[in-house]
């Protein structure tokens, strides 16, 4: 079960006692590409990128995943869509569309961020709704000040009468910095805005769809399947499937990173589950790091070594991936397993950037090769790549060269552009 791995007895020595005494459990050490391969399956990047996809198979991917996450920025195409198309580039965005609008299989709400939710879940934000509330309200009451309750009774009160409402249909006229901070920003919410979103955030309205991005609210029962909304989940059920789903979509993890995946349980409520749970059907593993230093204990299950014996070989070809991708969304993971260190530079200046404003990581194999620049001028139908940073000891030869053209093709005809172009001096020295 374990050929070909390292096992080291975890010696326990006490200096005032004349005997050593030794513990015989045994840490299996899982290496950096097991690791990477584990981890890669698990985030559905091991699968045939090409095999024809369904309707129903974006459902079961979402499910896998746990979430896909939201994002606004369109410099070649919106997150979600992104992370899906990676993972299987025949999808199609109007099967998104259906899950979410139609079929009401998926749900939007709230991860570490804005994401694509499937609807089955939704009993376990029950729980995130009411721990949220406390905080939530306190924090905007102070942030509004007066009549910040009356405003939410009142702006419930539209919804249910009025039905679905975008936050502009509900904007008064003001002066420029009549709210929030003098800026047109996204925080210069008024305060029909912010009871939309707390009314969100805490379960009384859901997103029944987007028009041009804007979401449209709407009641969370005219909204979300009766089943669904009105399943009930006690609190060690919660936790319990909070620490288990996501240790199943991470393969293995310490409890820091169980209550960050879904951001629903704390930490010291995912630390007590992993104590709890470890004398049962937990083990603990040591994995290696990308960059030689000292493996970081973490917990899997027990079968672990017998899942990695048996992964799939990972696709050889290059994919695109969102700066949003679940597999890079822990930051400090990704360095520990790809040596490989991302931040968006959005909101870098420009002259300070290292990158670029929008930059993609390039995953070819189980390996993360480089990073990528590039944006979709959809009225001039092209998709221009403006910097190519390879990693630190990647060359990007003729065949790597023709794998990155290939997905970059096939990037092309998923947005819609007609060429692909090239800007001078686009590949960087790594």
């Amino acid at each position: 079960m374990f050929a070909g791995n390292i096992f080291r007895p975890d010696a326990i020595c006490a200096r005032q006692f004349p005997v050593v005494r030794y513990s015989y459990r045994m840490i299996p050490l899982i290496d950096n590409i097991q690791a990477r391969r584990l981890f890669l399956h698990l985030q559905g990047l091991s699968g045939s990128p090409s095999a024809k996809i369904s309707k129903e198979g974006v459902l079961d991917l979402i499910g896998s995943l746990g979430f896909v996450q939201i994002d606004s920025i369109n410099t070649v195409e919106r997150a979600h869509h992104m992370i899906l198309f990676s993972r299987n580039q025949t999808y199609r965005r109007e099967y998104l569309s259906a899950l979410l609008e139609r079929d009401r299989a998926l749900f939007e709400n709230w991860t570490h961020d804005a994401s694509i939710i499937p609807t089955r879940f939704y009993p376990y934000w029950q729980h995130r709704f009411v721990r949220n509330e406390p905080g939530l309200r306190e924090r905007w009451r102070k942030w509004r000040r007066e009549g910040f309750e009356n405003n939410l009774d009142q702006v419930l009160a539209h919804v249910r009468d009025n039905g679905p409402v975008r936050s502009r249909d509900m904007q008064a006229p003001k002066e420029k910095g009549q709210y929030g901070q003098g800026s047109d920003g996204w925080w210069d919410w008024h305060p029909s805005k912010t009871a939309l979103e707390f009314l969100w955030h805490t379960g009384a309205l859901a997103v029944d769809r987007r028009e041009g991005f804007q979401k449209v609210y709407d009641l969370s029962e005219r909204v979300i399947p009766a089943h669904h909304l009105n399943g009930l989940v006690e609190t060690d059920a919660f936790i319990d499937w909070a620490c288990s789903e996501a240790l199943e979509r991470l393969g293995f993890a310490t409890s820091g990173e169980l209550a960050a995946f879904w951001d629903i349980v704390s930490p010291a409520e995912a630390k007590a589950w992993c104590e709890t749970r470890s004398a049962q059907d937990l083990i603990q593993v040591d994995v290696a790091s990308a960059d030689g230093s000292k493996p970081r204990r973490a917990f899997a299950r027990p079968d672990v070594m017998d899942r990695i014996n048996a992964l799939p070989e990972m696709p050889g070809r290059m994919r695109v991936l969102s700066p949003f991708d679940p597999a890079l969304r822990d930051r400090k993971r990704a360095l520990r397993l790809f040596n490989f260190h991302y931040r968006i530079e959005v909101f870098v200046p420009e002259p300070k950037r290292q990158y670029g404003y929008y930059v993609f990581p390039l995953l070819e194999g189980d390996r993360l090769a480089g990073r990528i620049d590039m944006k979709c001028d959809r009225k001039q139908g092209v998709l221009t790549v403006t910097g190519l940073w390879p990693e630190t000891g990647v060359v990007f030869s003729k065949g790597r060269t023709a794998r990155l053209e290939s997905e970059l093709e096939r990037m092309r005809r998923f947005t819609g552009a007609e060429r692909v172009v090239f800007s001078n001096g686009y590949l960087k020295e790594p």
